[in-house]
Formats: structure tokens, sequence, C-alpha cells
């Protein structure tokens, strides 16, 4: 069964500009590793040098934060969308 993975707009650069990807998997740790295969400039953004996601990335299963589930072994049904969210910060202090 193929789930969708949606891309944020800053990684898009890796991924041929597509907003979203599909792969093949049963859990979201088989997905992400699906879609680094697929496009593997990704695992750099994603993942540190040990396989660890990064702290600034933050991966929601439907509206569920990945980390706070049982970490990346969380089975994945028919109709679950996995996204990517970049931590963003900056601005101006007031």
């Amino acid at each position: 069964m193929a789930t969708r993975v949606f891309i944020p707009t800053p990684l898009r650069a890796y991924t041929e500009n597509r907003s979203e990807v599909p792969v093949e998997a049963s859990d979201v740790q088989s997905a992400l590793d699906a879609l680094v295969a697929q496009h593997p400039e990704l695992r750099r953004h994603l993942f540190d040098d040990a396989g660890a996601l990064r702290s600034f990335v933050n991966v929601y299963l439907n509206d569920d934060d990945i980390r706070y589930l049982s970490a990346g072994r969380i089975a994945i049904g028919e109709h679950d969308v996995i996204s990517i969210i970049p931590a963003i910060a900056g601005g101006l202090a007031a």
C-alpha cells in the first residue's frame, strides 16, 4: 500500500519539486527509509550521522508527532499521511 509523505517547501529541491512522495511501507520508519532511498539527498537533511531523526525535523503521522508515539515503528494504516515539518526559528526581538 502506498503512503503519502508530504514534503515541506524547503526540502522540495531534493524531491524534484514534488510536494508529496508516495512510498510503500508498513510503518513510519520504513516510510522514511523508502523516501530517502528514492531521494538520497534528503538523508542529510532528515537524519544525523548516527541515523537518528534530526532534532529540528518534526514528523507527523496524521496529526500526531511521532516523537510522542512509540518511536518510528508505528504501523501505517490505509489512509494515513506522513508530514515532515522542519522547525522554523528567527525573527526580530521586540
